[in-house]
């Protein structure tokens, strides 16, 4: 039988009061927690604190590998990492901005460059116990209400299937007009389930570092339809609110966005 690109291990019924319930009781569970209002706090402060200014998004795919991290050393472009993206820090000076992680067993992996950067850090508010908690963290509350795109992400936002939907909810909370994926490449050479939880080989050939999942840790397969779905999304607030998202990636397999060479993006 032809691998489902979805996970149908679904329950035999749908209880809509069961699901209620736990999304109240896990929804409290995080307002009750001083942490939740101090990142509430310093969300709102960033809230369109570079009204009309650029940001590129820094995705881990393996044109990563392409891209000259050196040339962007003294620029004013904002810069948002994601994930692991500190495994490029021994090939270069540059350092990004801020780093934006919401995948749990992205957090656990790397908690230790987590918990000893002063760079900004915006991390999923499910692993907050296991976070030191420092002026550079910010916790993000995910919900589970798809279709949605977070104007403000201070309450909470949508996951949308990939860390880079989440970067573009939070670039447009801070007010960038112009956005740029770079090592965007929508593609993995790793096939199976979506959202299905795996053994990590002993390299990994998805992403911009041989290490990034590899030696048998576990990581999610990606939802590249689910994705593309909140891509759309995004793209379209972003549009009808008088700004933009471009792909600069080189190459890769993402077509919903405007492709733009980087130069082009600088420049604008």
């Amino acid at each position: 039988m032809k691998e489902s690109l979805f996970n149908y291990n679904l329950p035999n019924q749908i209880n809509p009061y069961r699901i209620a319930l736990s999304l109240i009781f896990k929804r409290l569970k995080w307002d009750l927690t001083i942490e939740s209002w101090r990142s509430r706090k310093k969300l709102r402060k960033i809230k369109n604190l570079h009204e009309g200014k650029k940001a590129i998004i820094i995705c881990n795919g393996p044109s990563l590998k392409d891209v000259d991290f050196d040339a962007f050393i003294s620029s004013d472009i904002y810069f948002i990492g994601l994930n692991k993206i500190n495994l490029l820090f021994d090939q270069t000076k540059f350092r990004p901005n801020a780093i934006l992680a919401s995948n749990y067993f992205v957090i656990e992996q790397n908690l230790d460059f987590f918990n000893e950067t002063d760079i900004p850090l915006f991390l999923n508010a499910d692993k907050h116990k296991t976070l030191k908690n420092r002026e550079n963290v910010s916790f993000l509350n995910f919900a589970s209400t798809p279709r949605r795109f977070a104007l403000d992400c201070s309450l909470s936002m949508f996951q949308g299937h990939t860390v880079t939907y989440a970067a573009m909810q939070l670039a447009f909370h801070m007010g960038f007009k112009n956005v740029a994926l770079i090592g965007c490449d929508h593609n993995f050479a790793t096939k199976g389930t979506s959202n299905k939880t795996v053994i990590a080989e002993k390299e990994d050939l998805n992403h911009f570092h041989p290490k990034y999942f590899a030696d048998g840790v576990k990581w999610d397969l990606p939802d590249l339809l689910g994705s593309e779905h909140h891509y759309e999304l995004a793209d379209q607030v972003y549009e009808e609110n008088g700004r933009k998202i471009y792909n600069c990636t080189e190459g890769g397999k993402l077509e919903i966005f405007e492709r733009a060479t980087l130069d082009f993006f600088i420049k604008l």
